[in-house]
């Protein structure tokens, strides 16, 4: 069996585990449209956040929440899941096998990818039923780039930060302290008055800014195609120093010495 068809076998497993824990799985698609449902409740009126066209709150939030439900199914779900599947022996074990463990790891990414593009559909579907979110087909090409890149970026940017967590028990809190303040600094849960404040500064010094940045550009931009390449490229970059980090410093073996 070659690699692509073994991966492609693992990431089957991998999905079909996740289904069968339903609770996992319904908040997992529940949370983001909470979020959505909150926030468009709590602001009104239009925004021109980061300098982009007055729009209602209701319409910036539906590619907000997008980056988040992303940033969320990849970089959050992977680092704890992980983790959790390192200090449980899992990977241990799954390392003594034959199966190759970039075959493994790809899997896990490629299901996650998989489920944040999901999320992204049913954020998209909701936003236009129930928010009346325009979706034009002029952005779309951008629009989809910039799920791929992001998606990818933050599975590495997860692996990565598993090297970090010491055991189990801490995987919520440090994944939580290293992604919630760059939420609310980078306009995903409040949007940002414009590109000058030292807050932002300080966000963009990291992904989820300008993550976030490109993807209300896909949606919200009056004119051309939406693409924001040098957003995108900081994002690039920053999943390759995750991939690198990620392949010096992962660890099969448990801390807690199971």
């Amino acid at each position: 069996m070659n690699d692509a068809v073994l991966t492609l076998r693992q990431v089957k497993y991998t999905n079909r585990a996740f289904w069968r824990n339903p609770p996992a799985a319904f908040f997992t698609f529940a949370f983001p449209l909470m979020f959505l449902v909150i926030f468009t409740s709590i602001f009104s009126g239009t925004t021109a956040a980061l300098g982009l066209r007055n729009v209602n709150t209701s319409t910036y939030y539906i590619p907000a929440i997008a980056a988040f439900s992303i940033i969320t199914a990849t970089y959050t779900n992977l680092a704890i899941s992980v983790t959790f599947l390192r200090e449980a022996g899992t990977l241990k074990r799954i390392r003594g096998t034959p199966m190759p463990a970039g075959t493994y790891l790809s899997a896990r990414i490629i299901h996650a990818v998989l489920m944040a593009i999901l999320l992204v559909v049913i954020v998209t579907v909701f936003g236009v039923a129930f928010y009346h979110a325009h979706v034009t087909g002029r952005t779309l090409p951008a629009f989809i780039l910039t799920v791929v890149v992001g998606a990818a970026a933050f599975s590495a940017l997860g692996l990565a930060l598993t090297s970090v967590i010491p055991n189990a028990d801490a995987a919520p809190a440090v994944v939580n302290a290293s992604v919630l303040p760059l939420l609310f600094l980078s306009g995903v849960f409040i949007p940002l008055p414009d590109h000058t404040t030292w807050y932002v500064a300080v966000a963009k010094l990291f992904p989820i800014y300008h993550f976030t940045y490109a993807m209300l550009s896909t949606f919200l931009s009056q004119s051309g195609n939406g693409f924001k390449g040098w957003d995108l490229l900081i994002v690039g970059i920053w999943g390759l120093g995750g991939i690198a980090a990620a392949i010096r410093y992962f660890s099969w073996e448990p801390r807690s010495g199971v």
